[in-house]
């Protein structure tokens, strides 16, 4: 034998896409070579050495390290023989995957890049971890999770596509689920609970409660009417909630915060009674009356036949939206929240509410005392309802601003126009 056949003897053969093993002999900024027993130094380009994006080839490989590769192509335009670690460490790594697929397993690793949409697990291949699968809930800043180990569930796998999705949340709620069985078998409805605000949706916002999240819908939020959940709390916030209904075969949870205060409602109506004058504002003309604010979310209709003494065609002619005036109480509904107010009335005098007492000269019964206000009255006033900015100017129907009250019936008086006698008054609903 020659001594050129002797040295071929040595030679190992490959092929393209042949797994080989070979040591590291010489590492660049933007290569590795390999030994493999070839004719020639096997090239394994940096792009090639890892599934991370952009590493350093001195942190992935070491001198003398034995390294198994891929051949990508025997010979390259410049006579290279150019393998890839990466794609042997993913071609291995495949089968591992598909066996934890079958078996319903769990898999692990780093996290190694955030996306758009979620995180990146190294886990041999990239795993792409979805934002929405990371936690329980949902997590808006992912940057904390670099470098982390996480354990995740394989929800999809598709070779052809390299296609690999991962859950840690359905990783964390089947090792979870007997904690959560028994936080939810130790919640009571109509019980009340502390929590945090940990998201705010269209439809309400998430609290969690220590243990699990529950919603508060947007109509449990306040007893006002919201426009937007994000107008009452706000993530962080702690509240105090009261439990409605616990869904074990949902595992959901509904929370109300308005039950935890005060319903305004039921406090106008311990501080009122039928009879009683209030002072209001205007809010909207309707074909059939007026809606008048006579307290903090509390709103009363005056039906068109309560506005004057005189017949009345349309409401415009009495008062005007903005427009601050007394009005009496002719019934009060609380299991159906709503109120009658009566201008015709008012303007017969009578108890004002106690909250007004203070303000006016009175008699033993309550009632307003005609003559004019003192200037202590006239301070008080003030101060309780503000500066009056939000009362319509002169010439628009309602008081010049920073004018106090007047006499509630001068007031209401003034306010009905003159026409002929209301032969059989409407009923108010």
């Amino acid at each position: 034998m020659s001594f050129e056949d002797a040295i071929a003897g040595t030679m190992v053969e490959v092929e393209d896409g042949q797994m080989v093993n070979g040591t590291v002999v010489k590492i660049d900024k933007d290569e590795v070579l390999l030994d493999i027993g070839y004719k020639s130094e096997g090239v394994i380009p940096s792009r090639e050495l890892s599934i991370r994006n952009d590493v350093d080839p001195g942190e992935v490989v070491a001198i003398g390290e034995a390294v198994e590769a891929l051949v990508l192509t025997k010979e390259d335009k410049e006579g290279r023989l150019v393998l890839s670690k990466k794609r042997a460490q993913y071609e291995r790594a495949w089968g591992d995957i598909e066996a934890k697929k079958e078996a319903d397993e769990v898999v692990s690793g780093p996290v190694i890049e955030v996306v758009k949409g979620g995180l990146i697990v190294d886990i041999g291949l990239r795993g792409f971890l979805p934002a929405s699968l990371v936690e329980l809930r949902r997590v808006r800043d992912l940057q904390p999770y670099i470098g982390t180990q996480v354990s995740a569930k394989i929800i999809e796998l598709d070779k052809n596509r390299n296609n690999v999705v991962l859950s840690r949340r359905a990783y964390l709620e089947e090792n979870q689920k007997e904690t959560r069985d028994q936080f939810l078998n130790d919640l009571k409805v109509g019980e009340v609970r502390e929590g945090t605000v940990s998201s705010v949706v269209s439809f309400g916002a998430f609290v969690d409660l220590g243990g699990m999240d529950g919603l508060i819908h947007v109509s449990e939020l306040s007893w006002k009417h919201v426009d937007h959940p994000g107008s009452v709390v706000s993530v962080g916030d702690p509240v105090k909630v009261q439990v409605l209904d616990v869904d074990f075969s949902r595992e959901r949870i509904s929370l109300s915060l308005k039950a935890t205060q005060q319903d305004p409602w039921q406090e106008f109506a311990e501080g009122h009674q039928v009879g009683q004058l209030v002072y209001g504002r205007v809010t909207k003309l309707v074909q059939f009356g007026a809606f008048v604010q006579v307290g903090d979310g509390i709103e009363g209709l005056v039906h068109i036949s309560e506005m004057s003494a005189h017949h009345v065609d349309s409401p415009e002619q009495v008062v005007t939206p903005g427009e601050e005036l007394w009005v009496k109480i002719i019934d009060l509904d609380l299991a159906r929240r709503r109120i009658s107010l009566s201008i015709k009335q008012a303007a017969e005098g009578g108890e004002l509410a106690a909250e007004y007492r203070e303000h006016f000269e009175i008699d033993e019964a309550g009632n307003y005392v005609q003559g004019e206000t003192s200037a202590e009255a006239e301070a008080a006033w003030t101060e309780y309802y503000g500066d009056g900015t939000e009362r319509p100017a002169e010439g628009e129907g309602g008081a010049a601003e920073g004018d106090a009250p007047s006499d509630p019936t001068e007031a209401a008086a003034e306010a009905a126009a003159a026409g002929p006698p209301v032969e059989e008054p409407a009923t108010a609903e």
